[in-house]
């Protein structure tokens, strides 16, 4: 009861902002929709406008508790759930190819986020979500750091808003300029994997490359890559955990309480479990369980883990003050961008080498 009394006002709030966002998202205009953007990204959006307009709401006793709770244990359990659509074999049979081409892209991010930390001054949370969320998966990865690091709200939403400038710009550019530039289709399946952030531009990519190609299959390899991707979540964030120990105790900053047990991120552990569940389940004999869980609980995960990580967006943004935000975008941006820049010719690059590049599916 006390839960439902503290927490069920903010926790409804958060879950009727995603909802709405999530149905502007799924609008189209012409052949434009608005799914390249994100219902995360409306999410955060219209948290933030909520507190321009009506800044006590966050910090009222009736919101508050259900928001803190949003912005922190539902984003993990947003983790935890999308590891259920990870079906790990199918991803060392399609994906493994590419695996080169993911490393190389992860490292040159973060090396790219280092470099200009120090160079812009930039700060070190912002600048580790910037380069993980680059690298990665966008959001999601974001969402799998940012407690490990001890980022917050504001922080989050500046490192969530500047890589949706450039996971949409990806995603509206990459197709045109893969076929011009002479990607087979497997190469630009790979290219999209790899240099478009969330999944729902590297779908929006893929399938905008599949009518430029006239070939089927871009948009499922594309995605495999992309879940490959997904799973650096895993060394990522056990590395984040164990820098920030060690950084603390060099500094003399770790309390009594501090410990690499203290901020391991655990529900990390309950991802991998739920991607493990899956694997198993796509080999075991057909059943009508199997098809079930194959089939429709897997898909119903996927919908529920991209709802909770905008309802997670949502309390980040109700939690934020976007003209504080505005004011110190400039040097994150700049990061982002150089970020973008250097994943981009590292996924040419690695390809062309590889000889991925002119490969056909």
């Amino acid at each position: 009861m006390k839960f439902i009394k503290e927490k069920s006002m903010g926790i409804v709030l958060c879950i009727v902002i995603a909802a709405l966002a999530t149905a502007v998202s799924g609008l189209r205009f012409g052949s434009f929709s608005l799914e390249v953007v994100g219902a995360p990204v409306f999410s955060i959006l219209f948290g933030m406008l909520i507190t321009l307009i009506s800044p006590k709401t966050a910090a009222s006793k009736n919101f508050s508790g259900g928001i803190k709770f949003t912005s922190k244990k539902i984003l993990q359990w947003a983790v935890i759930i999308l590891g259920f659509s990870l079906n790990i074999s199918t991803i060392a049979q399609v994906g493994g190819k590419s695996l080169p081409v993911i490393i190389s892209t992860i490292l040159i991010s973060l090396i790219t986020a280092m470099v200009l930390m120090k160079l812009l001054k930039v700060d070190k949370k912002v600048a580790c979500l910037i380069g993980v969320g680059s690298s990665i998966c966008g959001g999601s990865a974001i969402a799998a750091a940012a407690p490990v690091i001890g980022a917050d709200d504001e922080t989050v939403a500046q490192s969530i808003s500047v890589i949706f400038i450039f996971n949409v710009l990806a995603a509206l550019i990459f197709p045109s300029l893969g076929h011009a530039i002479g990607f087979g289709t497997e190469g630009f399946a790979v290219f999209a994997g790899t240099a478009v952030n969330d999944t729902s531009s590297v779908t929006a990519a893929a399938a905008t490359a599949e009518g430029l190609y006239g070939c089927d299959g871009i948009l499922s390899a594309a995605v495999t890559v992309k879940l490959t991707r997904t799973l650096a979540i895993i060394p990522i964030t056990l590395i984040l955990a164990f820098i920030r120990t060690r950084s603390a105790k060099k500094n003399g900053t770790a309390g009594s309480s501090f410990s690499f047990k203290s901020i391991f991120p655990w529900f990390i552990l309950f991802f991998i479990g739920a991607s493990l569940i899956t694997t198993v389940m796509s080999i075991l004999p057909q059943s009508g369980f199997t098809e079930f869980y194959n089939g429709s609980f897997v898909s119903a995960t996927k919908w529920l883990a991209k709802f909770f990580i905008a309802m997670a967006m949502c309390a980040i943004g109700l939690n934020t003050n976007i003209v504080t935000l505005v004011k110190k975008g400039g040097k994150p941006i700049v990061m982002g961008f150089c970020c973008w820049v250097m994943i981009t010719l590292t996924s040419i690059a690695v390809q062309y080498f590889t000889g991925i590049f002119y490969t056909n599916i």
